[in-house]
């Protein structure tokens, strides 16, 4: 193979996916004789890093203060204009992230810079003038793909988006788009479609079919949505993680509804046995649910998750809804079929990723 690569991380730290997405690429690139020098992690005033991402990664961990949504009041949906707002006063503090970023990078040793979709990455590349190539990843970046189309989904702001794609991917000499399904290359605008970076402990998992419905929500407000649902359907055995952290580990409301504070191993042993899985439509947790054959409840809570639901929809993976209507979710198991194909696209990655990362 010859010398080992050297590869500095740069994560988006928003929610659980990008940081599932770099565990799961350390452990691939250091079994195959590369090092992960550094791993550079986007700070939320709202959420703190999980355990199981500090503890599961090798390199040497740092964080930085970056943009991040605003939830709104009832902490169920992003509020846009309160983001704005919320990143124009922190833009002092980004600036003082960029620089940290730029001096990072080059002080770094790096060959080569991975970026999960942190936007500040793009601009540090646009502001200096940095050698070290770049790759983005991100499934995003399949929003930009010449062959994908939202169609008449209904889906608004969808240009904002694409600009902030765009932005986080400044400097990349590839992006590598992680997608539901095979699609073609993009050459023109440097997309490479490749599957969902599933982790180890994912893909030697055998799922079962249990009778509860296991549940993730980004924003904690939706438990609302979930308790009104129990009230009427006591019944039904649910199984929902938040990152609520002031709440203790397991939150047992009575003895078929339970909050539990997100642990990733407990997480994927919920999600394998269920019956059903409802969720805030993040990309990864979308994938682990298609590869167990799980079907799915999408609702999402900002633009992006939108297009990862449409997108999961074409792949028939699941059904959207603007709050988590559990009904509609059990009336869809009756008649789901799960993909056959998606399982052996999804444990290809590791070979078609690892190409990609080596090969500039």
């Amino acid at each position: 193979m010859g010398r080992g690569l050297k590869y500095l991380f740069i994560v988006q730290g928003e929610g659980r996916g990008h940081l599932t997405q770099a565990m799961a690429m350390e452990k691939l690139l250091t079994e195959n004789g590369h090092q992960v020098v550094g791993m550079l992690v986007g700070r939320s005033q709202a959420r703190q890093l999980p355990d199981f991402f500090v503890n599961g990664v090798s390199a040497p961990l740092r964080q930085f203060d970056s943009v991040n949504f605003q939830p709104s009041a009832e902490n169920r949906t992003a509020n846009m204009l309160k983001s704005i707002l919320y990143n124009i006063e922190k833009f002092p503090k980004y600036l003082k992230s960029i620089i940290f970023l730029k001096d990072a990078i080059k002080s770094s040793g790096a060959d080569i810079v991975v970026n999960f979709y942190e936007l500040l990455t793009g601009i540090a590349y646009f502001n200096f003038k940095i050698d070290i190539p770049n790759i983005s990843i991100g499934h995003q970046y399949l929003f930009l793909h010449r062959n994908f189309d939202l169609g008449d989904s209904g889906i608004l702001g969808t240009e904002g988006l694409m600009i902030f794609s765009k932005v986080t991917s400044i400097g990349a000499n590839k992006r590598l788009a992680l997608s539901f399904r095979e699609m073609d290359d993009d050459a023109g605008k440097r997309i490479k479609v490749v599957p969902p970076v599933l982790r180890e402990s994912v893909l030697e998992m055998s799922p079962t079919k249990g009778s509860y419905i296991h549940g993730y929500m980004l924003n904690a407000g939706f438990a609302e949505d979930i308790m009104k649902w129990h009230g009427e359907h006591p019944e039904v055995e649910l199984r929902f993680f938040w990152d609520k952290w002031d709440e203790p580990k397991i939150k047992k409301i009575d003895d078929t509804l339970s909050f539990y504070l997100l642990d990733d191993k407990e997480f994927l042993k919920q999600m394998a046995g269920c019956g059903a899985y409802a969720s805030t439509a993040g990309f990864e947790s979308v994938c682990e649910a298609m590869y167990f054959g799980k079907p799915i409840l999408m609702v999402p809570s900002h633009i992006e998750q939108k297009c990862n639901a449409y997108d999961a929809m074409a792949s028939g993976a699941g059904i959207s809804a603007d709050f988590f209507d559990l009904s509609a979710l059990m009336d869809f198991t009756g008649r789901f079929k799960a993909d056959e194909a998606f399982p052996e696209w999804a444990r290809s990655a590791r070979k078609m990723i690892l190409r990609e990362l080596v090969e500039l």
